[in-house]
């Protein structure tokens, strides 16, 4: 059942992979590059998760750690009313409580810092993963944004953002902008209203349609011969003296010579018992499509109120809400409501009221704001999750990288600071 052995490492023959979402899938294409034979599973259905519905931009310059000193800004009244850009439920569970004092012990000033000098690295490379499976043929198109625009009320506002890219400079990590006034940002983009006073305008940033870009990736993988399997819940998986054991909810056993954990926040429910003690929580969120009568030509991004925009189509995705719930809670109209009511003044001759397309997807958050990434206690199962918002765009390099793992028993240096067992 092992293929080779390379020195003292044992590449595997065969590797199932948990999770059919961005990084699930990516990681079993790269495996599939090195000759490895994959069998992908997923409870649901492929990009079933935080994979369909999110804003899709790629944007590693903008990369950054959740916890951040600006978190701590929102007051308790603030973070409980459903109108809020950051929720959390009143009946909070003991395990989020934990994760929130968590999460907020590492949004200081000095813990962000830490945290986005070891992001740098896989950043600067994950455009680079998305140009590796164009090149190999993978037919899902990236596509340039030919503006980004960061659109404020008011230039006091603006000042949150440039100072947040002085910071991500000081880390290290490049980013081009210019500051441009209200009316120069409305010549770029006519669709925003008169309110919009400042903004940002990013340059050399992409984005994607997600839902569909992951759906491609998946037929990638069935044409090089990969299987994916949906409609299948992984109960537990055995470590064995000679291989991996995948138990599934309807008593079917297989053997692999490894298995990649790549279930976003449900990462922790098969993760535990391999040493990764930290806590995946679902950070959720949401998004709708809309008619507009002017589409943006690349993302639109609101900071103040959280809420991205992204051009599909003829359509526009508004996405927004980072709610801490259980991951497979029921869509609250109330987010949505919220979302429409802070972006309705913003936004000129965009139809709110003609939504579709109603989504919730759980993001995968820890309370660093760094991903789980590498083997853990047991040397044949990997972990590869914990992304938070910026699984899409993090998710290609992540598949490369932990392949490389995988196969030559050797951690890139990208991903030394995302250690599972940390």
């Amino acid at each position: 059942m092992v293929a080779s052995v390379q020195g003292t490492h044992i590449v595997p023959d065969r590797v199932a992979v948990v999770g059919a979402g961005m990084v699930g899938l990516a990681t079993a294409w790269f495996l599939q590059e090195a000759g490895i034979e994959v069998t992908v599973l997923d409870r649901e259905g492929v990009a079933a998760g935080a994979s369909w519905g999110n804003a899709g931009w790629l944007t590693p310059g903008l990369a950054t750690p959740l916890p951040e000193p600006a978190v701590l800004k929102y007051g308790i009244g603030a973070v409980l009313s459903p109108s809020s850009p950051v929720y959390v439920p009143p009946t909070a569970s003991p395990r989020l409580i934990s994760f929130l004092a968590r999460f907020a012990r590492n949004s200081t000033a000095s813990r962000w810092k830490t945290a986005m000098e070891a992001l740098v690295p896989i950043n600067r490379q994950a455009l680079n993963g998305f140009d590796a499976l164009a090149k190999a043929g993978v037919e899902a198109e990236t596509y340039e944004a030919k503006s980004f625009l960061a659109a404020y009320r008011t230039e006091e506002e603006r000042t949150v953002l440039l100072e947040e890219i002085e910071h991500i400079h000081a880390a290290g990590q490049g980013i081009e902008f210019e500051a441009i006034t209200g009316d120069d940002a409305r010549e770029i983009e006519p669709s925003l209203s008169d309110e919009i006073g400042a903004a940002i305008r990013l340059h050399g940033q992409r984005f994607i349609n997600p839902g569909e870009y992951v759906n491609m990736l998946a037929d990638s993988v069935r044409a090089r011969g990969g299987n994916i399997v949906t409609g299948v819940t992984v109960k537990d998986i055995v470590d064995e003296i000679r291989g991996v054991r995948i138990v599934t909810a309807d008593g079917e056993s297989t053997a692999y010579d490894a298995v990649v954990m790549a279930t976003g926040a449900w990462l922790g429910d098969l993760a535990r018992q391999f040493g990764v003690r930290t806590v995946v929580q679902a950070g959720r969120g949401y998004s709708f499509s809309v008619p507009i009568a002017h589409v943006p030509a690349g993302p639109v991004y609101f900071p103040a109120q959280r809420i991205a925009c992204t051009p599909l189509g003829d359509r526009l995705r508004v996405a927004g809400m980072m709610e801490f719930r259980k991951p497979d809670a029921k869509l609250d109209p109330r987010r949505i409501d919220a979302i429409v009511e802070a972006a309705r003044p913003l936004l000129r001759d965009a139809d709110l009221d003609a939504r579709t397309f109603e989504w919730v997807g759980p993001r995968p958050c820890t309370p660093d704001g760094l991903p789980l990434i590498g083997a853990t206690a047991s040397p044949r199962v990997f972990a590869a999750g914990g992304h938070g918002m910026w699984g899409i765009t993090l998710g290609p390099i992540t598949g490369q990288l932990l392949a490389e793992t995988i196969t030559t028993g050797r951690t890139p240096v990208e991903l030394a600071p995302f250690n599972p067992l940390r």
